[in-house]
């Protein structure tokens, strides 16, 4: 399985128990969907290496207590702290029309108010404490917050986000 066909669930944080058990913090605002999973892909020098779950369920908040098919010792489940897991694109719950997942809006046209073409979504930058739309405007790489605010409309059809910006935004670009 290939990293692009999947999607971050989250990290493996700490040790649960002598028998093996690990802690993975989820990256989702609703850990019951991933209560009862079967499997999921673990990262390793290797790349992406499935891993099958003999018991999985919610630990506290946002944590999955997970007990793994041969892992079986403090020492085994030592070995995967830190490491990133991830779950198919497909196992990804559908969302409403008016939401969506970032990787799903790369490649969209952002339309300004004046319903003229900002550019195409290339990416969507998460790593700082605000997401932002990367887009390319004729070579140019353009940097609108990812805000409710900001989103008009959100035109899945035609591939198409529709913004209402604060005036000037687009001027810093120039």
């Amino acid at each position: 399985m290939l990293k692009e066909d999947c999607f971050f669930l989250g990290t493996i944080v700490g040790k649960y128990s002598f028998k093996g058990e690990i802690l993975l913090k989820l990256d989702t605002d609703t850990p019951s969907d991933y209560a009862d999973l079967n499997s999921l892909f673990v990262t390793t020098s290797e790349g992406l290496v499935p891993y099958f779950i003999d018991q999985c369920r919610l630990h506290k908040s946002a944590l999955l207590r997970v007990k793994f098919e041969g892992v079986d010792s403090e020492s085994d489940a030592s070995e995967l702290i830190k490491k990133e897991v991830y779950l198919p694109l497909n196992m990804l719950a559908p969302l409403e029309d008016d939401k969506f997942y970032y990787h799903e809006v790369i490649d969209f046209y952002a339309i300004a108010d004046d319903g003229k073409s900002i550019g195409r979504i290339t990416a969507v930058n998460d790593a700082g404490p605000q997401a932002l739309f990367v887009i390319d405007s004729a070579g140019t790489e353009i940097l609108i917050p990812v805000h409710d605010n900001f989103i008009k409309k959100l035109d899945k059809k035609n591939k198409k986000i529709h913004f209402e910006l604060p005036e000037g935004l687009l001027d810093i670009f120039k």
